[in-house]
């Protein structure tokens, strides 16, 4: 028998049905068209949204009534003193616990004795009821007969007892209207209750949330975000440590304070984790805190076991900081010794202040970041101190140190070899004056090197401070000069290199001092000796932690200081500093600044001002070679006689009593030149640097074999 047609699989076109052109319809069946239905209610989004909707205000409801029965528990019980007891010892803070638990001994105390009253509440409570009862029924008859006596009436007398009586029948009465609609009331105003609480700590599961409610970012750090963020970063002590304490994980915070555009916190952590492990996931933590990496920052205080977080508001840091006061202040002024250069602002929000004092400085990161910038800003701060010479070498040579043209006494400014040369000489040049100062120095007799005072009074002693932007290139500069010497390099027959070195050992001494710019610090251009030797090094951002240890030194990496994680192009002018300059929280190793930017124009107007507070400067474009009057290898060679060595010393009296005009203010610095250069450099005997007289003349053959040979060709 053939089956009906509703019940057949529908036709398709290559069945007889439809060849024959019939058109039947097709049935389909009940529990399919179900299904079908059920599907697409469970798919729409309405239905979604209504199921998210039930579960997130039912969970509200449940955990409302969690919470609240946690609160009646610890209220009734030692609960929250043993979880506070236990998280002090898990943070190893024995006299805090201590504390918990004398605390827990008064709360067990006073339970016992609340305990002990509840036996003999019955008694006091009859008793009470019938003293109150029988002093309340005098009082009104007392009141009756004083009424009675007034109104000449007697049945006033029981006229007080009466109201009272009528009072509480009326109070029984609308009690009695009352009590069924509080009755079918009161649950749900404790449901509403619960869900309040419940809502207040979004205590819902995540994917019920609306969209608003679901993100953190940007809101406000408080001490249980803090701590589930340490949780959560993957170190298994301290996640452990943690679930120990229980909710009171807050025992490891300090106090949460406002600092600047974020919030300061210190974390002392549970015995078994190292600060270096938090420091590590420093990307880790700053989005547990819905913060990004740039934003958080981590930081090594003096106390023990103890890291400083400082997080920032969401968004903050890319907003920019205030005008320079170089821009902002007309009459504003400098003084050497006794001021600080205004930079910029650390992340508290605070001025950063720059003592720049007989301190060499050192400033590195990658190009285009702020270097120059930066760097200028302190130089023209100080230009405002019209007792500072500034001697200058742009390696650059763009322009960005054109409006010195008048205020420094040389300004060499290309990334030429002859430019390198120009620099190197410029260096060497205050290596002479150094060397001079020192001199002078020792015959003054001052005991207290060179002050203020002398600094101001006597021209000799007047602050130098020498300038070279971009000296990567005079690093890695190839020329090599007439001496067989090259100038770049980095071992000791460098020119540029030893001149450096020498400025770092003791200019300072005598207000000689040197300030370098320097980008993608490696080995090659810049020296280990080099980065050393400075007072206050400054790093704008970096692209690896070893090159902002290059930069910066391990101490400062090691305690928090992480250029290499500032944002290339987002952070221009932000720079981490470490050295003595800056003023730094007591265990703190570095500190990062905000600097203010000065336009080329606003630097051109300030330098305009500089200019003005001093007498013309006539500006160099290099070192003025004196003219080549006297021999001095064939002078010394001369006062050397038929001795086969003579000290030094000897060496510069006798030159000096030959020649006083030329050799009178010649230090040994000046005569190891001379005999360095020639190969002939003086060396130590029996505890004495002395000169050879065969070498002396040794060179002397040499020089004139080259020079007839030049001339022979």
């Amino acid at each position: 028998m053939a089956r009906p047609v509703e019940d057949t699989i529908p036709a398709t076109p290559t069945t007889p049905a439809v060849e024959a052109g019939t058109a039947r319809s097709v049935r389909v069946p009940g529990w399919a068209r179900g299904r079908r239905a059920v599907a697409v209610l469970l798919t729409d989004e309405r239905t979604r949204t209504t199921a998210r909707l039930v579960v997130r205000h039912g969970s509200y409801v449940v955990a409302g009534g969690g919470i609240m029965a946690r609160r009646a528990w610890d209220g009734r019980t030692l609960a929250r003193y043993e979880r506070m007891m236990r998280a002090s010892e898990a943070a190893g803070q024995h006299e805090q616990a201590l504390e918990w638990e004398y605390r827990a001994a008064i709360f067990r105390d006073a339970r016992h004795q609340r305990r002990m009253d509840l036996l003999t509440a019955p008694q006091r409570i009859a008793k009470g009821a019938v003293v109150g009862t029988a002093a309340t029924t005098g009082a009104l008859l007392g009141l009756g007969i004083i009424l009675a006596v007034a109104e000449r009436n007697i049945a006033d007398v029981v006229a007080p007892v009466m109201t009272a009586i009528e009072v509480v029948r009326w109070a029984v009465f609308l009690v009695s209207i009352l009590w069924g609609p509080v009755v079918a009331v009161g649950p749900w105003l404790g449901l509403l209750g619960l869900w309040h609480v419940g809502r207040a700590r979004q205590a819902a599961p995540a994917w019920t949330l609306p969209a608003n409610e679901t993100s953190s970012v940007g809101e406000p750090i408080t001490p249980s975000i803090v701590v589930t963020a340490l949780r959560d970063l993957g170190i298994a002590p301290l996640r452990a440590a943690i679930r120990e304490m229980g909710d009171a994980g807050a025992a490891m915070l300090g106090p949460i304070r406002i600092a600047g555009c974020g919030v300061e916190v210190d974390v002392t952590l549970p015995s078994g984790v190292s600060t270096d492990e938090v420091q590590k996931r420093r990307r880790k933590l700053a989005e547990n805190l819905s913060r990004h990496e740039h934003e958080v920052f981590i930081t090594i205080p003096q106390a023990a076991r103890t890291v400083r977080l400082w997080i920032a508001d969401s968004g903050a840091l890319d907003e920019p900081i205030g005008p320079s006061p170089l821009v902002i202040d007309p009459d504003l002024s400098a003084d050497l010794y006794n001021g600080r250069a205004p930079w910029g602002q650390d992340l508290r929000g605070d001025a950063a202040l720059l003592s720049l004092l007989q301190r060499h400085l050192l400033i590195t990161g990658l190009s285009n970041q702020g270097k120059t910038a930066s760097l200028r800003s302190l130089a023209l701060w100080l230009a405002l101190d019209s007792s500072v010479e500034f001697r200058i070498a742009d390696l650059k040579g763009v322009g960005d140190w054109r409006m010195f043209d008048g205020l420094a006494t040389v300004l060499i400014q290309g990334p030429t070899d002859e430019h390198v040369i120009a620099a190197t000489e410029m260096l060497e040049e205050m290596v002479a004056e150094m060397e001079r100062r020192i001199a002078l120095l020792e015959q003054s007799g001052a005991t207290d090197g060179v002050t203020r005072e002398m600094a101001r009074t006597d021209p000799r002693f007047h602050p130098i401070v020498g300038l070279v932007d971009e000296a990567q290139v005079a690093f890695m500069c190839p020329a090599v000069g007439p001496d067989k010497r090259p100038y770049g390099g980095t071992k000791a027959t460098s020119r540029y290199f030893m001149a450096v070195r020498k400025i770092h050992n003791q200019g300072r001494a005598v207000n000689v001092t040197l300030w370098q710019g320097t980008q993608d610090p490696t080995n090659e251009n810049l020296p280990k000796l080099v980065r050393e030797g400075a007072h206050i090094r400054a790093s704008l951002v970096l692209g690896t932690e070893e090159q902002a240890r290059m930069a910066l030194g391990d101490k400062a990496v090691d305690g928090g200081a992480a250029p290499h994680k500032l944002r290339q192009g987002l952070d221009k002018g932000t720079v981490v500093v470490a050295g003595d300059g800056v003023k730094l929280a007591p265990g703190q190793s570095s500190i990062t600044i905000r600097t203010h930017f000065v336009s080329g124009e606003q630097a051109i107007e300030t330098a305009g001002r500089a200019k003005a507070r001093r007498a013309g400067v006539t500006t160099l474009a290099a070192i003025e070679k004196p003219e080549q009057g006297i021999d001095a290898l064939a002078d010394i060679a001369a006062v050397l006689g038929d001795a086969a060595r003579v000290r030094t010393q000897e060496v510069l009296q006798r030159l000096a009593a030959a020649n006083p005009g030329e050799y009178r203010e010649w230090t040994f610095g000046d005569l190891k030149a001379v005999l360095e250069a020639a190969g002939a450099a003086p060396y130590k005997s029996d505890g004495q640097m002395v000169v050879a007289r065969a070498k002396v003349l040794a060179a002397l053959e040499t020089r004139d074999a080259d020079t007839a040979a030049g001339d022979s060709e």
